[in-house]
């Protein structure tokens, strides 16, 4: 419904070519844009419901003083494996889990996880390139997610969350405080949690237009063949080229396999092309703009230095592999 209302707009009301640059930048705007946002505030009103019910502090006490070895990350990894969101389409989910307070690192697995693994990326990578390059491909994207979210959790980045995550999460406990002394029924909770609902959706609106522009104008303008020739090379940089290259790119699995099977065809080394898959759909400069109101510049960096690395390490570990 979003994609023909997109259509519609760009196309019909506005009278765009569908096959120009200009067309499909337009296209992905609309389209990307009232999809996040309107996941951004359905999210948030469902995270606001599970806080009217279950205390915040409970939750955050059982997954931060229990044993659970390392667990709770691949439970989170795995979930955001079977959510088939884009880097950006993610962020919701992660401003969700710091508001539902959701220990920081766990939030991180399944914020690197989700865009990498989910049933589209899993069934085109079959249809592609085998069962075996696929099964290689989505458990090192889970492995990924899993050991990531744990580092990211030993690197302690809750100091680095911006002022107003740690606003709404200050308002949220004292919420679910005040609804389970007094025992408010669920309707009168409804326009509260619609209230904040939109709140947190317009403090992030600004940073989601900007976000979403800059992958727009990527989509629409940055030719398919452009990087083939720096990557095709054998080389022991080709793979951490790969990634430094694909950062700027933002794309869904489903837009970036197709460009992945090019750059096979055309002499790229599979783990190389793979490596450059993960860059495009894990990391992107729209998803650091928009993450930009909930964390710092500092664990911005960190966040793209840890997922990058391990990325490139990936990349090595296919190309010795699937060769």
């Amino acid at each position: 419904m979003i994609q023909r209302f997109a259509d519609w707009l760009v196309y019909d009301l506005f009278g765009i070519d569908a096959t120009s640059h200009l067309g499909e930048a337009l296209n992905f705007f609309f389209y990307d844009s009232i999809k996040i946002i309107l996941l951004l505030f359905i999210i948030s009103a469902v995270m606001g419901i599970v806080n009217a019910y279950f205390p915040i502090e409970r939750l955050r006490s059982y997954l931060t003083s229990r044993k659970l070895y390392g667990f709770q990350y691949l439970f989170a990894s795995l979930f955001g494996a079977v959510t088939p969101f884009c880097s950006c389409s993610s962020i919701p989910l992660f401003i969700g889990f710091i508001k539902g307070g959701i220990p920081t690192g766990v939030t991180f697995a399944f914020l690197i996880t989700s865009p990498l693994v989910n049933e589209v990326a899993i069934a085109m990578f079959l249809g592609t390139f085998g069962l075996k390059t696929t099964l290689i491909y989505t458990i090192s994207g889970i492995l990924l997610g899993t050991i990531g979210g744990y580092v990211m959790g030993k690197l302690k980045p809750e100091k680095y969350l911006s002022p107003w995550v740690r606003q709404i999460q200050a308002q949220s406990e004292i919420e679910s405080e005040a609804w389970q002394a007094e025992k408010i029924p669920f309707l009168k909770r409804i326009p509260t949690i619609i209230k904040d609902a939109f709140g947190i959706v317009k403090g992030v609106l600004l940073y989601i237009i900007i976000g979403i522009g800059i992958g727009a104008a990527i989509h629409g303008y940055v030719p398919e063949g452009f990087f083939e020739n720096y990557l095709a090379a054998d080389n022991w940089y080709s793979v951490p080229l790969a990634v430094i290259l694909a950062i700027p790119m933002y794309a869904n699995a489903a837009g970036i396999v197709p460009v992945i099977q090019v750059f096979v065809a055309k002499g790229v080394p599979l783990g190389t092309a793979i490596a450059f898959m993960m860059g495009v759909v894990g990391l992107s400069l729209p998803e650091a703009t928009m993450l930009k109101k909930v964390m710092t510049w500092k664990l911005i960096g960190i966040f793209f230095g840890v997922v990058a690395m391990f990325i490139i390490l990936s990349g090595y570990i296919f190309n010795l592999i699937l060769t």
